[in-house]
Parts: structure tokens; sequence; C-alpha cells
């Protein structure tokens, strides 16, 4: 079987991109990148018609376009995905491969066909309800909830803590973030908002997300205690080099 891979628009790939993300069931993190115009498009043909797409974008830099961070393939060319991944690492001259474990599809292509395989950061979803207090605390929305720090924690009037919502993930996903006052940490501030958030997101319909950088264990702890749960790590790989059958 002879496929083709060609550099596409945006418009070519959406079609395939929307099979792609009605399939995943966990906040995808790229998804952001397509509508700032940060990746490459490459469109999978087999006699002329499309059959999945792929997206490259930088590792280090935003143009440099040397990291595979999507892959999809229709359902009946799914058994030929390593030899279409090895088609498309050439296409697209890729060097690393960068991507969720939770990702089944491209994880696995990133496993077999990378070397030096490392887990940037952890990623979260909502696991259960918690019910923390502190005794005078308050959460309080402060400014449009637009805005990434608009909802905080206060104490006695002063501001303890502050978070709030990135929207730019795919639907109904919203990542979480916070950050609490150095002379205030390791007090339960930091647990009380996430939990407060969390609550926040479901009344905007979204389902609460975060992640963190693997060697941050606090972080970790605290989303841990906060009622998330670790599904799916960021891994990056050096591709292994591939060899053009032409």
């Amino acid at each position: 079987m002879e496929f083709k891979i060609v550099k596409a628009q945006e418009t070519e790939i959406e079609q395939h991109r929307q099979l792609f993300l009605a399939e995943t069931k966990f906040q995808f993190i790229y998804n952001k990148c397509h509508g700032a115009g940060w990746v490459d498009n490459y469109l999978f043909e087999f006699k002329e018609r499309p059959i999945g797409y792929g997206s490259v974008w930088g590792k280090d830099k935003r143009e440099d376009r040397d990291t595979i961070c999507e892959f999809f393939l229709d359902q009946p060319f799914r058994k030929y995905g390593r030899r279409i991944f090895d088609q498309f690492i050439i296409a697209a001259n890729a060097i690393f491969v960068e991507c969720q474990t939770n990702d089944n599809m491209l994880a696995s292509m990133a496993f077999e066909s990378a070397k030096n395989i490392n887990a940037e950061a952890i990623l979260f979803e909502d696991a259960f309800e918690t019910a923390f207090t502190i005794d005078g605390a308050k959460f309080v929305k402060t400014r449009n909830s637009d805005e990434w720090d608009a909802y905080s924690i206060q104490k006695n009037e002063d501001v303890v803590a502050t978070g709030g919502f990135i929207w730019n993930y795919n639907f109904p996903y919203i990542d979480i973030y916070y950050e609490v006052k150095e002379n205030f940490r390791k007090q339960g501030y930091g647990v009380l908002i996430m939990q407060e958030l969390k609550k926040e997101a479901y009344k905007l319909n979204r389902l609460p997300a975060a992640r963190c950088n693997v060697n941050n264990q606090a972080s970790k702890a605290l989303l841990l205690k906060a009622g998330m749960r670790v599904c799916g790590h960021i891994i990056i790989g050096e591709i292994i080099t591939v060899i053009s059958p032409g």
C-alpha cells in the first residue's frame, strides 16, 4: 500500500482533528497550538483519500517545527501506523516526538520510534470532592473570570493565594492554575484554592484538569490532596533515524 504525506492547511485537517478530539477523553494540551499558529500540519492520504493527519511544533523554539506532537489515523489504517509514522518523520524532517501518555496512538509510536524518552510533566484529572476549610479564609472572585488569576483566597483582608483558568484546551476541559504567596505556603491555602477552583470549573460547565513539572513534588502532593489524580505524563524523546526507502 502506498501512502502520501503532504503539508496542509489547518482547514484541510480540521475534519480529522475533530475526529481525534471526539476520541480524546482527557485534556489535550497541544490543542491550543493550532489556534495560535504554533504548528505545521500534514495530511495523510491513500488513493487521494484523506486518512489522517499529523502536526509538528518546536521543542525549544516554536518556529523550529522539529517535534511531532499529534498523529491520528482513521480506524481501518491504524494497522499501518508505524509505517505511516515513519513516512511522516521523513516528510516533516522531525527530530523529536512529544506527547501525552494518555494519547495512546502517538504514545505507542513514541515508545517504538524514539530513544532517551523522559517525562517532562505530570497530568491530572479530577477524582473526588474534598471539603477543606481554614478559619477566616474565604474564596473570592476578584476580576473577570477570563483572567488566569481572577480568583483568590483572602484572610483578614489579605490576599494569600490567587488562581484561575486557562481556557484554550479542548472542550470540556479547563486548566487550573494557582499560586500561594511565599509566606503563606504549607498552611493549606494551596489545597483550599484548588478545591474551590474545581467547584467553580463545574459551574462553568467545564472539567477541571491540571499539570505540574515531574520534579515539583510539592505541587504534586497538593493536587493529589485536593482530589486530583494522575492521568498521564508529557514525554519527549529523540527520534531514531529513519532511512528513506528512496
